[in-house]
């Protein structure tokens, strides 16, 4: 089997299309969205949220309506219940944080097991790649293009207020607003990437990509081209790999990104472990000479 055959065999299935479509879609989107929540420290609260939704999802396929609109409304109803605790109480962000999503994500896995339906809602927690239908695939497209209309459209404002929030509120913006888009936007982007790697791995595509690309530049609008281009470029080889070897698919794609995350870190040309070392080594031998 020759080179173009190995590229092209996988695409012989119309499921290997849609599923690599969706992985593409899910990978830009939620790499973008990373960006902001590395450069803000929402690593944790995109834990909190992309688990939080759990519940959300699942009573919404109860009733018939979107998924979507479970997320949302569960999302921002986990961001409600962390300020409480933390508010409320001596319990520090953390803390509260690592209450309520395991609270709210344990409440969706009892929703799952009592819930009847003619299909494995399983997939909701790990992800059904492979099995992403065309409904699913325009599902995950229409939502991929909102969050990230909305993303360029704001990108300005959302830079502003992941730098300096009170010099944002100083210019007439509102901060509080500006947060909490960012949450509805990251519940969308739950559900886009939910399909694709299910709600225990959706927080890694949720942070790798934009984590990687800040080790790689210190200008972020040079992030906001790296991430998603990574990502997607993972997401594809994830899928290959998972192809020919019969693994996981959702589990390579961000097995992908993580492998790649850490060659970054270590021999990343500015930021990586080998040149910092290097660079003090160098430093030393100059004052010491």
């Amino acid at each position: 089997m020759n080179l173009v055959d190995l590229l092209l065999d996988p695409f012989a299935y119309s499921f290997m299309t849609r599923a690599l479509a969706a992985t593409v879609i899910a990978s830009v989107v939620c790499a973008v969205l990373s960006c902001w929540l590395v450069l803000i420290g929402w690593s944790l609260m995109g834990d909190a949220v992309s688990h939080a939704v759990l519940p959300g999802v699942v009573l919404a396929y109860v009733v018939g309506a979107p998924f979507a609109i479970g997320a949302v409304i569960f999302g921002f109803l986990a961001v409600a219940l962390i300020g409480a605790v933390r508010g409320t109480s001596r319990v520090k962000e953390d803390a509260a944080i690592g209450i309520v999503f395991t609270t709210l994500f344990a409440l969706g896995l009892v929703l799952i097991s009592v819930t009847p339906s003619q299909t494995d809602l399983n997939h909701i927690i790990f992800g059904n790649l492979l099995g992403v239908s065309t409904s699913d695939l325009v599902q995950i497209a229409i939502l991929g293009a909102l969050v990230l209309l909305v993303l360029v459209l704001k990108r300005r404002d959302f830079t502003l207020y992941a730098f300096d929030p009170i010099h944002a509120h100083a210019i007439g913006l509102n901060p509080r607003m500006l947060g909490a888009t960012l949450l509805g936007l990251l519940a969308l982007t739950c559900v886009v990437a939910l399909q694709v790697v299910g709600v225990v791995l959706v927080v890694a595509m949720l942070i790798i990509p934009g984590a990687t690309a800040y080790l790689l530049t210190d200008r972020f609008g040079r992030m906001l081209l790296i991430a998603p281009a990574t990502s997607a470029a993972c997401g594809v080889v994830g899928l290959y790999v998972s192809y020919y070897q019969d693994t996981s698919p959702g589990g390579m794609v961000v097995l992908t990104q993580g492998v790649l995350f850490t060659l970054v870190y270590l021999f990343g040309p500015r930021h990586g472990l080998v040149a910092t070392r290097w660079q003090a080594r160098r430093r030393r031998a100059l004052l010491s000479g």
